[in-house]
């Protein structure tokens, strides 16, 4: 009884998963941080590039029109 005791108190392998579980839980809370910081700037990054690219579209139209394809 006594070694089955003392067996259970040096296994380490629930510490050792526990632990995992710990820094996946820390870098999964430093991601969504991360990206919430940045979802403003990346929603005004992505909102120029469609704007840019709706004006390029346009253009494209508006020239291949006026040409006489």
């Amino acid at each position: 009884m006594l070694k089955t005791i003392q067996s259970y108190v040096r296994d380490e392998s629930g510490a050792t998963a526990i632990e995992y579980g710990l820094i996946a839980a820390l870098v999964s809370v430093a991601a969504i941080v991360a990206l919430q910081a940045l979802g403003g700037s990346l929603k005004e990054i992505f909102g120029i590039v469609s704007s840019n690219l709706s004006s390029a579209a346009a253009k494209a139209t508006a020239g291949a029109t006026t040409t006489g394809g």
